[in-house]
């Protein structure tokens, strides 16, 4: 699912709603999760999961085509780890 699939979603399930609000919504859950992340902090949504931000150390890689080595910066990445309840509800059988 998209975000605009997401907003769509909203706008159908609450038609007092009007979707430049449901937009306005949106975007600002996510713009707060991300100034949170870029902070350091971790958000976690209960049932759905954690958002972190995870530190890769700088190391050396190869060039999988020439086999040259590469210096790989240090970087922070994203991270996602799932809640209880979302993990159940997808090994639902």
């Amino acid at each position: 699912m998209i975000r605009s699939e997401l907003v769509q979603k909203l706008v159908d399930e609450n038609p007092h709603l009007y979707q430049r609000d449901v937009e306005k919504i949106v975007n600002t859950i996510f713009d707060e999760i991300v100034e949170a992340m870029a902070a350091g902090d971790r958000v976690e949504l209960r049932g759905f999961g954690a958002f972190s931000v995870k530190k890769r150390e700088a190391r050396t890689g190869r060039n999988p085509r020439t086999g040259e080595a590469v210096a790989v910066a240090e970087k922070h990445v994203p991270f996602f780890k799932t809640g209880k309840l979302l993990r159940e509800r997808l090994n639902r059988k």
